[in-house]
């Protein structure tokens, strides 16, 4: 069942109960709860307009002990049959959310928060039965086509997210269990309106107290560093078109002249919705040179972003950049001098997971592989059938290298990986920035010794020292290695003894 408590009603605990079996329309929603929105009264033509009662909508000041008891009336789940899972309806619950909202007129931002520690095994959204011998989905059962219930679940899913951009509400997942709990028919929604998602095992842990904290944390004013409601709209000159965007945001589907043909992820428009962003929110754009293009070498081309946002104390910001670059030769020494070959891997990487999610991992390696040996012919210096003489200069170097871990990682290669852990990769991937998105690809391993300052060495079991501390970063784990020496020294004490000053700052040295 899906339980929908009304905090505006003081005398006892009223409750609206949901089949969760059941898919639940918008507008029934609204008509069990009484309440209406604009567009629901226009359909009710010919009859009294009702005026709404925003019970379920209240300031925590008008209705902290009615909220705090509905927390503490939840109990735990009922008796599970032997044999069976729970019985959870997580899609019929966070539809009924989004219609509450949506009933409510809500379009200036608002979060809905799923809380689970299982798959749903009821209702829209289902991830597996409740049998325990229907066991849940792999990455081998959505390859051949054994996951009944997961092309219909992401369908499902997949329209809660225009749903969700549409009333400008935020979705959040925070899920603790030792098993998958649907979060790869969840990511849509949970992407596409710039939602956060975790993965933990309890929610006892500091991981789960600091992720929430770190959502209603606010600015020096007091006020949450919430932005909701937020666009971006894309101009550019006749010379250059729009062909899509990679990363929170969904297309508004809006044409005009500048607008390409050929889409790459969310396309076919100039302007795209966010349920909110942060100043980490980062998003990749893709255009494209018209062929008709004739101007000349050196003249300049602008391209302009236009970004309108809630801020936390409820007013609209507009924030304009525009980025003038010119136009260059082919073969000319300026493009050589401004490519950035770490944001050209964090793109690519991207384009990458948009791929795998569509089509089979050995597909995309033999892409990224035909890109890789396109870009290494037009930009690199070699002597025909002498393959010693392949040169790159500096600022191409590293791009094959970073190429190289790509088609090795975790968002490429998904063995030994769960669809909700692919799910939450690709995820995290796909609104990272340029510095977190490399990590992510390929991590650091920092060396710290009484030689100097921490230097970065290789990814290598030869960079294992007896005398040297590691520390390693892949962004979603970070790990201290201690030397075998510099471990005995430790549980000796010895960096409690004043006389080794240097020890006791060198394992102070390495920060998570």
């Amino acid at each position: 069942m899906v339980r929908v408590y009304d905090l505006g009603f003081s005398d006892c605990s009223r409750v609206v109960v949901f089949h969760g079996g059941r898919e639940v329309s918008s507008e029934q929603t609204q008509q069990f709860l009484g309440i209406y929105s604009t567009k629901w009264g226009q359909q009710q033509l010919g009859k009294t307009p009702v005026i709404q009662k925003l019970g379920f909508l209240l300031p925590v000041s008008e209705c902290e002990f009615n909220f705090t008891t509905a927390i503490e009336e939840i109990c735990s789940l009922a008796v599970v049959m032997p044999g069976h899972r729970p019985q959870r309806c997580t899609g019929a619950a966070t539809s009924v959310a989004v219609g509450l909202l949506e009933g409510c007129s809500v379009n200036t931002g608002a979060r809905i928060m799923i809380f689970t520690s299982g798959p749903a095994t009821l209702g829209p959204g289902i991830v597996v039965d409740s049998d325990l011998s229907d066991a849940i989905r792999t990455h081998g059962d959505l390859i051949n086509g054994h996951a009944p219930n997961y092309t219909k679940s992401c369908s499902f899913y997949n329209q809660l997210s225009q749903r969700l951009s549409d009333a400008s509400v935020v979705l959040d997942l925070f899920a603790c269990s030792l098993d998958q709990v649907g979060a790869a028919e969840l990511k849509g929604p949970v992407e596409s309106s710039g939602g956060f998602m975790m993965l933990g095992e309890l929610f006892e842990s500091d991981q789960f107290r600091k992720c929430l904290r770190q959502i209603f944390s606010r600015d020096e004013d007091g006020h949450l560093k919430m932005y909701f409601d937020a666009t971006i709209e894309v101009v550019t000159t006749k010379d250059v078109r729009i062909c899509g965007a990679l990363g929170p945001c969904i297309s508004l589907r809006k044409k005009n002249s500048i607008v390409s043909d050929r889409e790459t992820g969310e396309g076919g428009t100039y302007k795209w919705k966010l349920g909110t962003l942060t100043n980490r929110t980062c998003i990749a754009f893709f255009f494209e040179v018209c062929d008709e293009q004739r101007a000349e070498p050196g003249s300049a081309f602008l391209v302009q972003f236009i970004t309108r946002y809630r801020h936390g104390n409820m007013g609209v910001r507009k924030r304009v950049m525009t980025a003038a670059r010119r136009w260059a030769e082919n073969k000319s020494p300026e493009i050589t001098a401004g490519f950035d070959q770490e944001t050209a891997a964090s793109v690519m990487a991207r384009l990458a997971i948009y791929r795998a999610e569509r089509s089979f991992a050995r597909d995309v390696v033999r892409w990224m592989d035909d890109s890789l040996i396109c870009f290494a012919s037009k930009f690199g210096d070699y002597i025909q059938e002498d393959p010693s003489s392949f040169r790159l200069s500096s600022n191409f170097s590293l791009y094959p290298q970073f190429m190289y871990y790509l088609r090795r990682s975790q968002f490429i290669d998904v063995f030994n990986c769960t669809p909700d852990e692919t799910a939450f990769f690709h995820l995290m991937l796909n609104r990272e920035g340029v510095v977190g998105s490399l990590i992510m690809i390929q991590p650091t391993l920092f060396q710290y010794s009484f030689d100097g300052p921490p230097v970065p060495v290789l990814l290598d079991v030869r960079s294992i020292s007896a005398d040297v501390i590691l520390l390693f970063d892949s962004y979603f784990n970070v790990v201290i290695h201690y030397g075998s020496k510099i471990a005995q020294w430790r549980k000796l004490g010895y960096h409690k003894d004043p006389n080794h000053e240097n020890l006791r700052k060198l394992l102070e040295a390495p920060e998570l």
